[in-house]
């Protein structure tokens, strides 16, 4: 079982609901403004950019879209020459499973699927610290489309604003992503 970092507080979850950057909801258009590494965060945004022939540096998938299993064809579109990572991230928190894997993703020359056993949909804030200034998250916006976050030093400190107002061991965090609280 791995271990718990930071949970989501209640008070945090409307902020969440605001997209760090633009939504797209063409794959081809999000990619004329992403640069890499490029790390997707969900099944159904991963499978976007697999379908118009891009594979992320980095993947997070859970077999699950609104709460509900992704169809096989966004499931099986994941990229098999991609590497393969099993972690655990339950709900409502970021372990120190999924923050290991992430960075050790980030910095790996090969692309890297981390398979999340539970649910990856915080992982976008941590990925936004572990990917270097320049680099590009994408996330879905439910309903809306994927998110573009292009890291830039002014988006790693609105995030780790964020991310020091969770629950639990901020320091650990931090520590774990290599940047200070």
């Amino acid at each position: 079982m791995s271990e718990t970092v930071v949970s989501l507080p209640r008070a945090l979850r409307g902020e969440l609901k605001e997209p760090l950057g633009p939504i797209f909801t063409d794959a081809e258009r999000l990619l004329e403004s992403a640069d890499g590494p490029l790390v997707a965060v969900g099944d159904v945004v991963t499978y976007h950019l697999e379908s118009v022939g891009v594979t992320p540096d980095v993947a997070l998938v859970d077999g699950i879209t609104k709460r509900e299993r992704v169809d096989p064809e966004i499931r099986n579109a994941v990229s098999d020459d991609a590497r393969r990572i099993r972690v655990e991230n339950p709900a409502g928190v970021l372990t120190d499973d999924l923050l290991r894997a992430l960075v050790e993703a980030v910095e790996s020359p090969v692309p890297t699927v981390l398979v999340v056993d539970g649910e990856e949909d915080l992982a976008a804030l941590p990925a936004v610290l572990a990917v270097p200034t320049g680099g590009s998250v994408v996330y879905g916006q439910p309903d809306r489309g994927m998110v573009l976050a292009r890291v830039t030093p002014e988006l790693q400190a609105e995030v780790g604003d964020l991310l020091a107002r969770m629950d639990g061991e901020t320091d650990r965090l931090f520590s774990l992503l290599g940047h200070d609280a």
